[in-house]
């Protein structure tokens, strides 16, 4: 182990504090994600060349698309971490479920859920429901890269112990240093997965239905078992079969799915 690490950057989870009003890091990055993602959206829409023929929202549609992403990450989210990452803990404490401000949202679980809530916003708006998944999937990448900062900022979801030379001592994961894994993951799963998918925008990705979605797919699952090999898996859980963890084991399905609309956009086209 080194005999110098970085030390982390103790920052006050309470971002903005107003009275017995309290604004944590981590719900400004939900709602900075959000207001991001929807103006990239209306951009995108805006820019008919952009699609094969009309856009599938108007500026009003995509005020209802950010609704209900919201809604389907929040709910999903929740109900993910609950049912993957802890369901006995939350069957011997049912109401704990409904405290979102005590943490635990799943990644996996808030993509559920914006499909589905996805599939009901295109059945009432009558858009095609391929263009709307890949809408959302262009914007996503904005909402994980603020996400896993927010990770960074509470000092949660540390990484493995290693000898780096910019290992850090997180508060919470003992004495030793760590990989700060939550930045790595920013960097590919926020950063570098919106910049791949943008190219892929500009290079006509989105007058394929369903392709910009197989890319995300692929290499959101591909990239988050890269950052899981840095990671810490959840103490409750540990690792699993072959050293695998949960995050590893739920993106293997999101890598094939993705090659899977990859492939049939492609034959579409």
């Amino acid at each position: 182990m080194p005999v110098l690490a970085i030390p982390f950057p103790l920052i006050d989870s309470i971002a903005v504090s107003i009275g017995p009003l309290a604004i944590r890091w981590y719900a400004l990055a939900y709602v900075l994600g959000l207001v991001l993602g929807w103006w990239l959206a209306r951009a995108l829409c805006r820019n008919e060349g952009l699609w094969r023929g009309k856009p599938p929202l108007d500026d009003a549609g995509v005020d209802d698309f950010l609704l209900y992403m919201a809604g389907g990450i929040v709910l999903g989210g929740r109900v993910g971490y609950v049912l993957f990452y802890n369901p006995a803990y939350y069957l011997q404490n049912p109401l704990e479920a409904l405290m979102l401000w005590h943490g635990g949202m799943s990644f996996h679980g808030g993509l559920i859920g914006c499909i589905l809530a996805l599939v009901l916003l295109s059945r009432r708006a009558k858009a095609p429901m391929l263009s709307l998944f890949d809408l959302a999937c262009v914007v996503t990448p904005v909402g994980l890269f603020f996400g896993r900062i927010a990770n960074f900022v509470n000092g949660e979801l540390w990484g493995r112990v290693s000898d780096v030379p910019w290992a850090m001592v997180f508060p919470d994961g003992g004495p030793d240093p760590r990989h700060p894994s939550q930045l790595y993951q920013a960097a590919l799963e926020g950063a570098l997965l919106f910049a791949l998918l943008m190219i892929a925008v500009r290079m006509g990705a989105l007058k394929r239905p369903g392709l910009v979605s197989g890319l995300f797919f692929t290499f959101y699952g591909l990239f988050r078992i890269v950052g899981e090999t840095f990671r810490q898996p959840d103490a409750h859980i540990g690792f699993l079969a072959f050293g695998l963890t949960m995050g590893m084991l739920l993106s293997v399905p999101m890598v094939l799915l993705g090659l899977f609309f990859i492939f049939r956009a492609r034959r579409s086209a």
